[in-house]
């Protein structure tokens, strides 16, 4: 039995937590039966950095390119390296482990410091420059994990994302995995006896560079280990008991979902399920890996099993998402209807400014494109304009409107399929909640019936759903 178990930086928040998850970890490893350990559960390990690194290695970097103080550089290393220290001697009690794992730690903020220094000092800061600082994080968490394990009697060894055999291109920042060589590089330490602690969140070009798979990428780093040791289960261990039917910080008597499908997964996590990375889901898919969500905090709790099975409920809609900081984009224009190529036109200038386009939708008549897009990418507003302006002299597009003001929701199950008036129910609940719909998308799948509505609508939006579809129906 293979496992991957992956804890998110919740879970290895401090020592006193690092110390927990060493203890789950190791309580499944010895749940074997015999002494042999051949006869042993066989585990792997990924870990995210400690809590609020990544965010404060993200401040730094920025820091030491805009302001360029080599004294911030130094109270910032000294800052990690005491909370580094301080959590060695909470997670590990052998003194021998500690002074390895010391050590360890010691030449990793080493090789920090100086490319701090360097961006200080030339005042230049590259995406290749940033996801190596950036990879610090799980690198400095690791052996931490991995002295842990050690310290309850098991053998373990660290391996970064690029060791373990997760091959990407060389887009820094958001890599793509070209080769998957972790069977070769893992299943001989496996049998060995040995727990693998694996950095999630970061990988490697073949020339060994170091990259990153985008925030949120350790489930997905767990996910593409799994596949490729093609495991019994990939276990993502976070902070609360499963997927929840909504955001319990909006909403009340929230239910926890026991079982769901893959493609059920899928859509919650695309559309703001912040339990679940959105590429989780297809590499463990492809393999058929069933995929666990645990609760470090309660181990004893299931949590929610994720499979291909596809379970009648008596709740065609499961869950309720929502994903903030959007934006509308309306494209109005009488030219454009019967113009070929205009679409495309559009979407190519979205894709230059690299935009992440979450729903689209374009009226039957052809007179208006809506896009919505996230906060913040200025550059594809930018191109929109520049593409009115395009268009002005042939009078295609007569106006581009922007809604910052919105936000998505989302009503996701597999068993809308084919649920006669859901929809219909669906908006009336959203009427009856005082919101005004200002576009709708709707997948083939029919697993996902996603709107936009004024962000000051939502908390009533969402209430009212959750009570229509999910409080009130056994």
């Amino acid at each position: 039995m293979i496992t991957v178990m992956k804890f998110g930086g919740t879970s290895v928040g401090d020592g006193k937590r690092i110390k927990n998850v060493a203890k789950i970890v190791s309580d499944r490893f010895n749940r074997g039966n015999g002494d042999n350990h051949q006869d042993h559960n066989h585990i792997v390990v990924v870990t995210s950095a400690m809590t609020q690194i990544t965010n404060s290695l993200i401040d730094i970097s920025k820091e030491a390119l805009d302001v360029r103080d080599i004294a911030r550089v130094n109270s910032f290393i000294q800052d990690v390296r005491d909370r580094h220290h301080l959590a060695i001697l909470e997670a590990i009690e052998n003194p021998e482990i500690q002074e390895e794992t010391r050590i360890v730690i010691e030449n990793t903020l080493e090789q920090l410091e100086k490319v701090l220094l360097g961006v200080t000092y030339l005042g230049e800061l590259t995406p290749k420059s940033k996801d190596f600082i950036l990879s610090f994080g799980e690198r400095l968490c690791a052996p931490i994990l991995g002295g842990a394990i050690k310290d309850n009697g098991n053998k373990s060894i660290c391996l970064t994302g690029r060791e373990a055999g997760i091959i990407t291109d060389n887009n820094f920042g958001c890599a793509k995995v070209t080769d998957l060589r972790i069977k070769g590089t893992i299943t001989p330490l496996l049998e060995l006896g040995v727990i693998p602690v694996v950095t999630g969140f970061i990988a490697g070009t073949k020339e060994e560079e170091i990259t990153t798979l985008g925030r949120g990428g350790s489930d997905y780093s767990a996910a593409l280990v799994g596949a490729g040791l093609e495991a019994d289960m990939v276990e993502i261990w976070t902070d609360v008991s499963g997927v929840l039917s909504a955001d319990p910080r909006t909403v009340k008597n929230v239910k926890k979902i026991p079982k769901m499908s893959y493609l059920e997964a899928m859509e919650l996590a695309y559309f703001g399920a912040k339990v679940l990375h959105p590429r989780t889901v297809e590499p463990v898919m492809e393999k058929g890996i069933p995929l666990k969500i645990k609760n470090t905090f309660e181990p004893e709790n299931e949590g929610t099993l994720i499979n291909g099975d596809i379970e009648p409920s008596d709740r065609p809609i499961k869950a309720i998402t929502t994903i903030r900081d959007v934006i509308l984009i309306n494209i109005f224009g009488g030219g454009m209807v019967g113009v070929s190529g205009t679409a495309a036109r559009i979407f190519n200038a979205l894709g230059r400014s690299n935009a992440n386009v979450i729903l689209i939708t374009q009226g039957s008549s052809e007179t208006n494109i809506s896009i919505v897009i996230y906060d913040g990418e200025l550059e594809a507003i930018k191109c929109v304009r520049e593409l009115k302006k395009e268009f002005d002299g042939c009078h295609l597009i007569k106006d581009v409107s922007f809604d910052k003001e919105v936000c998505v929701v989302s009503a996701v199950g597999s068993d809308m399929k084919g649920s006669k008036g859901i929809a219909g129910d669906l908006f009336t609940a959203v009427a009856e909640s005082g919101a005004n719909i200002k576009m709708i998308a709707q997948g083939s799948s029919e697993t996902n019936i996603s709107f936009v509505i004024g962000e000051k609508d939502l908390e009533n939006c969402l209430k009212k759903l959750h009570k229509t579809f999910i409080e009130d129906v056994n």
